[in-house]
């Protein structure tokens, strides 16, 4: 944890950052540093959400339990819960309450209130940018069109395209909004018997990011983003690797100072 930040925040990394695109947590942790958080990285379970899909109740219900437990001592202690990937923000905001709700009523009272406390990350970082606290101190930027994929769990939060938002803010850059399904659907995608057809129904989001014409794609979710790479063969940034190497000199080719003198 770090010792000191004037905002505290529990960085929730999911298992895909954990074990797949650990440069996603890496860049999550160094813009929140740079905006004062004061930031818990606790040992979690997994949201339970692979669990839920594959019709397993007893087994999500174990991870809600488990995360609920670890979590609502940061909660206590006034922590916000900031969670990289929107299928597990929406897991821990929506689902966990309903899988505990059965349960003893201290447990379902501790699941609703981890649920308040929990944001996505990027609806974390705006309200630190509503608040004042955000930091617009970019030293690089793309300078161009960035394509930016509204993923359909973060959409279902009903809480705006907070990453394309702050992209925004960096100079020069003009997010272009694709809103279609890209055909993950949780672990649909990830069978066999299902990976063509998942294809097929993300064709209009393919067609959406590549009808943008730019060079810079993004999304929220890290899952999303491997089905844009495996149609498409393009790397896909969450918001928050682009906030990252906007903040550093060398993260992209072109420099804020260079652009506003030049």
């Amino acid at each position: 944890m770090t010792a000191t930040g004037q905002h505290p925040v529990v960085l929730f990394g999911t298992c895909f950052t954990n074990y797949n695109r650990p440069e996603v947590g890496g860049a999550a942790y160094r813009v929140l540093t740079h905006n004062d958080c004061q930031i818990a990285c606790p040992s979690l379970s997994c949201c339970g959400m692979p669990a839920l899909d594959a019709g397993d109740i007893a087994l999500a219900q174990r991870k809600a339990r488990d995360n609920v437990r670890r979590l609502l001592p940061w909660v206590e202690r006034g922590f916000a819960i900031a969670v990289v990937n929107p299928t597990c923000s929406l897991m821990m905001r929506q689902e966990v309450p309903e899988l505990l709700r059965g349960s003893d009523r201290e447990l379902a009272e501790a699941a609703e209130r981890v649920a308040t406390a929990t944001r996505d990350l990027g609806e974390y970082l705006f309200e630190l940018r509503a608040a004042g606290h955000f930091k617009e101190d970019f030293r690089s930027t793309p300078d161009a069109d960035v394509a930016y994929h509204a993923p359909c769990h973060l959409r279902m939060q009903n809480i705006g395209f907070r990453g394309r938002d702050l992209m925004r803010r960096i100079p020069g850059v003009t997010p272009k909004l694709v809103a279609e399904c890209c055909g993950h659907d949780g672990t649909w995608a990830m069978k066999k018997e299902y990976f063509e057809l998942s294809m097929r129904n993300g064709a209009k989001a393919f067609d959406g990011m590549l009808a943008t014409g730019a060079a810079l794609w993004t999304s929220d979710c890290p899952l999303a983003s491997v089905q844009f790479e495996q149609a498409c063969g393009t790397r896909v940034l969450h918001p928050v690797e682009v906030l990252d190497r906007a903040y550093r000199e060398d993260g992209f080719a072109t420099k804020v100072e260079a652009k506003a003198h030049g």
